[in-house]
């Protein structure tokens, strides 16, 4: 750690990266930059703390009255989270947000979430803006695969996929006559789409989805002059049809149509939270050198694939000319918005001069808009926000009072940086159950910033689980799914987010899909995303964000939206706690103690042992499902819970651990650079972590991970 004219101890990493990379180009100085950041430590950290103190109070207070009632009367519940100021007066927010890109005031589409840390995943989501869908259905389970496939390109299964991408082509875009299956050409004739078909020529049923073309020539395939693209129109997304005769598929296909690419991740969330593992200078600086040269454009990638180096880079625009003869520009990137961490994170990588360290949140909002002055003043290779913005995700936040001190932080960074107020737009995750409930005044304290409320149901169900943990014990993980509070929370963020005029201005936003090997069962289930009036969804990867791109070309959002003004979900749904009603078997609670402890042992070994923050971690069963802290809060609170109120005992709980590592140390056995847990449980890092995280679980604040998972990831760290 090295002290500078602050009297800040900045750890070297992060110096270096601020000093040599981030900075030049700016006309700021690491001396400007670290005196406004020791500025804005004096000036918010100590009130940090006082909003989590006064979490603390309130948790306390909750506990002791569900310790006298258990899950309580509704009315007698709610009559006492107003009587000590956790629910407060109602609010009528009506946004209205300025200099915000048309991909979150008017385009609804998939939403990707990638780690920061791994420059490779965050330009193939940077990129998925476009995804081919001859891919995504011929690589997954949503065609289902009648025979084992040929080696190199399979003519049946890309019979199969094609048939399928007519099937789809004629629901979305279907001809004034005939079928996109009897197609054998696709022609421009005075800024028409004409379609020859072997009965004559056609064109669209509705000619205004006929959005444009690409020449050979001007960046498509195909001889010079010849149509190399036809584009489509519905739902404010765009398809593409790729023609290219001397391609394998155009060989094949009826029509020359080589690919059908869909405008798929319409935005992405660069996450430095929930996905990462950073836990000192040389993590965050990793961290944010991805961010950075997302904005600047110069992120690259270099790795092996199929015995090839291959470089990766950020894509470019999409040129085609439009059915009026100009020129059609489209964007070749995902919109970007960055993850900040929340309130409760400090971080010993820049320490005080007292040797404290510093708020991790504050630190990151410096960064994240300095590092976007790169996009905002027009130095990068390409544009992010053509409208000016910069779009920060603000997660974790309890209540009102917490987002306004975001709003007030955000406020104190465009001044230092001196950027126009309201530039850094502001996401809240509604994941919390006091954001939840007092989402309107939320909304009201962010009403000129706030570009999107996203259900995080998984960080939702964790804060149930701790905020009712003196109520009795909880139903079981899969049983949350359909309780009342849970189905009455989805419905009312869309709500109350409609209520206070979202709509043409943010973003309305549902969670993850889980299960990235499992796209049959996505496109049959994920439809009810948009149908529920959400603007946008995550998804798990590039392939999943094409897929789920069909939704959206299904349902008209905005449409839905209009029809759903109006509905008020009954807030009193989400006081019923969700607490056990009967009795459970022996083997009930042992299948959910085995679940639980084998999926917290399966994440926390990669991120303790291998510093991975988010990962397909394989179940029981062993299918993978996409894992991060959020999903870790809730099976550890779970089986704390269940540990305090005696449906288990230390004595059960410690043996299922040592079960399960066992079987975690074999799910995990070809993974590069493994370090075993079950030889020695005493030794592993990872597995001590796992026993923290339940055994600490009642009194860690609100039931968050963070602590463990640093603590003992340093640890591992420090063993090298």
């Amino acid at each position: 750690m090295t002290d500078v004219s602050t009297d800040l101890q900045i750890d070297p990493a992060l110096r270096a990266f601020v000093a040599d990379e981030l900075l030049p180009g700016l006309d700021l100085d690491p001396e400007w930059f670290w005196s406004t950041c020791a500025a804005l430590q004096e000036r918010f950290a100590g009130r940090i703390r006082e909003l989590l103190a006064r979490r603390d109070e309130l948790q306390a207070r909750l506990d002791a009255w569900h310790a006298e009632h258990g899950a309580g009367d509704v009315a007698a519940y709610e009559a006492f989270l107003t009587e000590i100021g956790y629910l407060v007066p109602p609010a009528e927010p009506q946004v209205k947000v300025s200099r915000v890109d048309a991909e979150i005031a008017d385009v609804p589409g998939p939403q990707l979430v990638v780690p920061s840390t791994v420059p490779r995943y965050a330009l193939n989501a940077a990129n998925a803006r476009w995804g081919s869908l001859y891919d995504a259905l011929y690589g997954t389970d949503a065609l289902p695969l009648d025979h084992e496939l040929e080696p190199g390109y399979d003519e049946r299964r890309g019979a199969q996929v094609i048939a399928e991408a007519d099937r789809l082509l004629d629901e979305f875009f279907p001809l004034a006559e005939g079928s996109h299956a009897d197609a054998t050409a696709y022609r421009v004739v005075d800024g028409a789409l004409v379609v020859d078909t072997s009965d004559g020529s056609t064109g669209l049923a509705d000619a205004d989805q006929f959005a444009g073309h690409r020449s050979g020539g001007d960046g498509g395939g195909g001889s010079a002059g010849a149509v190399a693209a036809i584009l489509l129109r519905r739902n404010g997304l765009h398809v593409e049809l790729t023609i290219e005769p001397d391609h394998q598929v155009g060989r094949q296909h009826h029509a020359d149509v080589a690919d059908v690419a869909l405008e798929s991740a319409v935005t992405t969330i660069v996450d430095l939270e929930d996905s990462v593992a950073t836990v000192d200078g040389p993590d965050k600086a990793e961290a944010y050198r991805t961010w950075l040269g997302l904005m600047t454009g110069k992120l690259t990638s270099t790795f092996q694939k199929n015995g090839e180096t291959v470089e990766r880079k950020v894509n470019g625009d999409r040129r085609y000319t439009a059915p009026d003869g100009s020129e059609l520009t489209l964007h070749g990137r995902s919109l970007l918005l960055v993850r900040n961490v929340g309130h409760h994170m400090f971080t010993d990588a820049v320490r005080t001069a007292d040797g404290e360290p510093i708020a991790e949140g504050v630190l990151d909002a410096l960064v994240s808009a300095t590092a976007a002055l790169h996009d905002l003043r027009g130095l990068g290779t390409y544009s992010n926000s053509r409208a000016g913005s910069v779009y920060i995700v603000k997660p974790k936040q309890h209540g009102p009072d917490e987002v306004a001190l975001t709003v007030e932080l955000f406020a104190a960074v465009e001044e230092a940086l001196g950027l126009e107020p309201t530039t850094l737009k502001i996401g809240i995750m509604d994941e919390e159950k006091r954001t939840s409930l007092n989402l309107d005044a939320c909304i009201a304290q962010a009403q000129d910033r706030v570009i999107f409320v996203n259900t995080g149901f998984l960080d939702r169900t964790g804060d149930e689980i701790h905020t009712d943990f003196a109520a009795g014990p909880v139903v079981r993980k899969d049983d949350m799914k359909s309780t009342s509070w849970l189905l009455g929370y989805e419905d009312r963020n869309v709500d109350v987010a409609l209520r206070a005029g979202f709509v043409g201005q943010a973003q309305v936003g549902k969670g993850m899909w889980a299960k990235p090997a499992a796209m049959a069962a996505m496109l049959e289930q994920k439809g009810a995303h948009p149908k529920a009036g959400a603007n946008c969804a995550w998804v798990p990867s590039p392939t999943a964000a094409t897929l789920h791109a069909l939704h959206y070309l299904r349902t008209d959002v905005l449409a839905r939206q209009r029809e759903l003004a109006g509905r008020e979900t009954d807030r009193r749904l989400l006081l019923e706690v969700p607490v056990l009603t009967g009795s459970l078997s022996d083997e009930d609670k042992r299948h959910e103690l085995e679940t639980n402890a084998q999926s917290i042992l399966g994440y926390v070994v990669r991120w303790v042992g291998l510093g991975i923050g988010c990962s397909t971690v394989p179940d029981l069963e062993g299918v993978g499902l996409m894992e991060d802290r959020a999903t870790l809060r809730i099976s550890s609170q779970l089986i704390a819970n269940w540990l305090h109120h005696g449906l288990v005992d230390e004595a059960t709980v410690r043996e299922t651990f040592a079960r399960m590592a066992a079987l975690v140390d074999e799910q995990n056995a070809k993974e590069p650079g493994y370090r075993p847990m079950a030889a020695d449980l005493d030794d592993s890092e990872s597995f001590q972590a796992a026993l923290d995280l339940v055994f600490t679980g009642r009194t860690e604040p609100n039931g968050y991970t963070e602590r463990a998972l640093t603590t003992w990831r340093q640890q591992a760290k420090a063993r090298g």
